[in-house]
């Protein structure tokens, strides 16, 4: 049976990386095009299951390409996310006379994103890479600092163990250092996802504490995450 399929359209490598990187859990098969005539193109040759387009591309850019797409009685029911600037309301009206199906907004987060391509594929897997691991970390609990250790980590959030009393949604400071060759310190904000209770365990596997997931990372903190949590894979033999 053949994997589902998602195209990634945009003219910035940065983007297209960052998206690849959020799908790379999942079970499916990644293509990316540069603009939207050499998306038109592969679309042609081997139509995807569901399409992210920017909107904003040279050559051609994703409202005339969507245009083109759903004008097409063989391609109009592949599912079409514009990717449009936050506020944008104007862009978003372009966007929907095209005929695409839904929006999202940049910079991307990489929980809505998975949301919405989950929306429309079930093969799409929202978790992210995690690596085991024994990290010190701090983070303020009203107003206090609170040490714990961080027992997993990935690119998106982490596991702490803790027996703190958090309560899902609610955000956090934490500050934890990487074994990179910088060795930074990072200083992030964090939303608990998830409650590990005494009595009442998320996931039977892990001890009391609780799932962090990432809010909005600077790049280089995101490329530090990656290059670690890449690094631990290849030392366990796993890529």
């Amino acid at each position: 049976m053949a994997k589902p399929k998602i195209m990634l359209v945009d003219d910035t490598r940065l983007i297209l990386e960052l998206e690849k990187s959020f799908l790379k859990v999942s079970h499916i098969d990644v293509v990316t095009a540069g603009n939207g005539a050499e998306a038109l193109e592969l679309v042609r040759k081997d139509p995807p299951d569901l399409i992210f387009m920017d909107l904003n591309m040279p050559v051609m850019d994703g409202i005339s390409c969507c245009t083109l797409l759903k004008a097409d009685p063989f391609l109009s029911s592949i599912p079409v996310v514009m990717l449009t600037t936050a506020g944008n309301d104007q862009d978003r009206a372009r966007a929907q006379q095209a005929g695409c199906d839904d929006f999202l907004t940049k910079p991307i987060d990489r929980r809505l994103f998975l949301d919405m391509a989950r929306k429309y594929t079930d093969a799409v897997d929202r978790r992210e890479v995690r690596i085991p691991c024994q990290i010190p970390v701090l983070f303020l609990l009203h107003e206090s600092p609170v040490g714990a250790h961080a027992l997993d980590i990935g690119d998106g959030g982490l596991f702490l163990a803790s027996r703190e009393e958090v309560v899902p949604n609610q955000e956090l400071r934490l500050a934890l250092f990487l074994e990179t060759e910088r060795t930074p310190l990072l200083e992030l904000k964090g939303r608990v996802a998830w409650v590990n209770q005494e009595g009442k365990r998320v996931h039977s596997g892990l001890p009391t504490g609780f799932g962090v997931e990432f809010l909005e990372p600077a790049q280089w903190q995101k490329d530090e995450l990656n290059g670690f949590v890449d690094a631990a894979r290849k030392g366990r033999g796993e890529g």
